[in-house]
C-alpha cells in the first residue's frame, strides 16, 4: 500500500498518480460527451505519455493515437503483421520489450464477452505500475463505447443485409430506387463489381475454426465468431473504399468489390487477392480459415443476382475441390461449374460408381489409382511423361495402366471413354 512516506520518495508514482487522476476526470467527460475509441486513445496518449491503439481481439487496428515512430518500433519489434494486423498475441500483458521502451496490453471486456483489445506502447522506458491501472480503467470505459458501438452496428447491419438479400433476389425494386436507397447507407452501387461471398470453414487452422472450439460450432459461440469474421470484412472493404458494400447473411459475408470501369477480369481479381490477404493477415490471434468465391465482374445493378449465385457456387465447389481456406473464381470451376448445377450429390455419386467402379470406392488403393489415371489423362496417356510425373519407373507405370484398363475398360484408346472417367472424376471431387 502507497503512504505518504513512499509517495513522496517515489517521484514517478506520484507523477503516474497525478496522470491516473487527470485521466479518470477526462475519459468521464469523454463518456458522458458521446466520445469514441479515437477520442479515448487520444486522450490515454496524452495524459500517459505513450501511445495507444484499440484493435479487435484478433489485433486488426480499430483506433490508435501513436505516431510512426511508435509504428515502426512495433514493426521492428516484430509486432505487426505484413498487412498492418498488431500481433497481440505476442504481447505480453506484463509488458514486452519494444527497443529500448515497451508495450503491454489489455483485454476489453464487458459482461464476461471479449470485446476489443488496449494497446499501449511506451517508446523509451518502461510502464509505471500506476499508468498500468490508468490503461485498465481506460479499457473498461473502452468496453462501455465499444458495446453500445455494437449495438447500434448490429441494427444497421440487420437492415443493410436485408436490403442487399432483396438486391440479390432480385426483389428491391427498379434501379434508380435501389440506387438511391444504397447511398443512404453510404455504398456506391452503380458501378462494376465482383461479388465475393466468404464462409468459415468447419474448422480452422491447426483446429482452431468454429467447429473445433467446444461451445463454438453452434448456438451463441458460433455467432460470436461470425461477427468478428465479418467485422474483419467491413473493416478491410472499407479501406479500399468507403462506399463499398460489405453486409453479414448469417452464414456468409458477402462483399461487393468495385473493378476498372473496364471490368477488366484481371484487375478485379488482384482487388479481391489484396482484400482477402489483408482479412487473413498471418492468421494469428485466432484467425480464422475461411474460403472464398468470386463471381464474374457485374456491370450493372441488374446483373448482381446472377453474380451472387456465381460467387455462392464458387466457394462451395471450391472448398469441395481444394479444401479448406480456397480462393476460386467462377470462371476458375471449368467443368465443375456444370457438375454443380446438378442439384442430387447422390446422383454425381452414382455416375462416377458407375464409370469408375472399384475406383471410386473411399479406400487409399483407389484413391492411389485415381491419382495414376489423372496423370494419364493430363498426358494423355504418354506412359513415360505420367511415370516421370509420379516418380515411378517405366514398367511401373505400364503395370498400372494395364490394371486401369482392366477395371474401366479401353480407357487408353477410347476417346468416348476417357471423356466419361474425365468426368466421373470431377464428380467424384464435387461429392467429396
Amino acid at each position: 500500500m502507497l503512504t505518504s512516506d513512499s509517495l513522496s520518495s517515489d517521484p514517478e508514482a506520484v507523477a503516474a498518480l497525478e496522470r491516473a487522476d487527470a485521466l479518470h476526470t477526462a475519459l468521464s467527460h469523454i463518456v458522458l460527451e458521446g466520445g469514441d475509441l479515437g477520442r479515448i486513445a487520444e486522450e490515454v496518449s496524452r495524459a500517459l505519455g505513450c501511445g495507444v491503439l484499440f484493435t479487435s481481439t484478433d489485433g486488426r487496428e480499430r483506433a490508435a493515437h501513436l505516431d510512426e515512430a511508435g509504428r515502426t518500433a512495433l514493426a521492428e519489434a516484430d509486432l505487426l503483421d505484413p498487412t498492418g494486423r498488431v500481433r497481440v498475441e505476442r504481447i505480453g500483458t506484463e509488458g514486452t520489450a519494444v527497443g529500448e521502451g515497451e508495450a503491454l496490453v489489455r483485454r476489453v471486456v464487458a459482461a464476461g464477452v471479449d470485446l476489443a483489445r488496449l494497446v499501449a506502447l511506451r517508446p523509451h522506458g518502461t510502464i509505471h505500475a500506476s499508468d498500468v491501472h490508468a490503461l485498465e480503467r481506460a479499457a473498461i470505459v473502452a468496453a462501455l463505447l465499444v458495446t453500445r458501438e455494437e449495438a447500434i452496428t448490429a441494427v444497421e447491419n440487420k437492415y443493410r443485409g436485408d436490403f442487399l438479400r432483396d438486391v440479390f433476389q432480385g426483389r428491391a425494386g427498379d434501379e434508380s430506387y435501389v440506387a438511391e436507397h444504397a447511398q443512404a447507407f453510404g455504398w456506391t452501387l452503380d458501378r462494376p463489381v465482383v461479388v465475393v461471398v466468404a464462409e468459415l470453414d468447419p474448422v480452422g487452422p491447426e483446429g482452431a475454426g468454429p467447429a473445433a472450439v467446444p461451445g463454438v460450432a453452434s448456438g451463441p459461440g458460433r455467432r460470436a465468431w461470425q461477427e468478428r469474421f465479418a467485422a474483419a470484412w467491413r473493416q478491410v472493404a472499407a479501406g479500399v473504399d468507403a462506399g463499398v458494400p460489405s453486409v453479414d447473411l448469417s452464414s456468409e459475408v458477402v462483399t461487393l468489390l468495385p473493378v476498372a470501369e473496364s471490368g477488366d477480369a484481371a484487375a478485379g481479381q488482384a482487388v479481391v487477392e489484396r482484400v482477402v490477404s489483408a482479412v487473413r493477415g498471418d492468421r494469428g490471434g485466432g484467425r480464422m480459415s475461411f474460403s472464398a468465391g468470386v463471381s464474374r465482374v457485374a456491370p450493372t445493378l441488374a446483373d448482381l443476382p446472377e453474380a451472387y449465385q456465381q460467387a455462392r457456387r464458387a466457394v462451395d465447389v471450391g472448398r469441395r475441390v481444394r479444401g479448406a481456406g480456397s480462393l476460386t473464381s467462377f470462371d476458375q470451376l471449368g467443368l465443375h461449374r456444370l457438375l454443380a448445377l446438378v442439384p442430387d450429390n447422390a446422383e454425381l455419386a452414382a455416375y462416377a460408381e458407375d464409370v469408375l467402379g472399384p475406383l471410386a470406392e473411399r479406400t487409399p488403393e483407389a484413391a492411389d489409382l485415381r491419382e495414376t489415371l489423372q496423370v494419364l489423362l493430363d498426358t494423355n496417356f504418354n506412359v513415360a511423361e505420367a511415370a516421370r510425373a509420379q516418380f515411378f519407373h517405366y514398367n511401373t507405370m505400364r503395370y498400372r495402366v494395364g490394371k486401369l484398363q482392366r477395371l474401366l475398360g479401353p480407357v487408353a484408346t477410347d476417346p468416348d471413354l476417357r471423356l466419361d472417367v474425365a468426368v466421373a472424376l470431377r464428380a467424384l471431387e464435387i461429392v467429396g
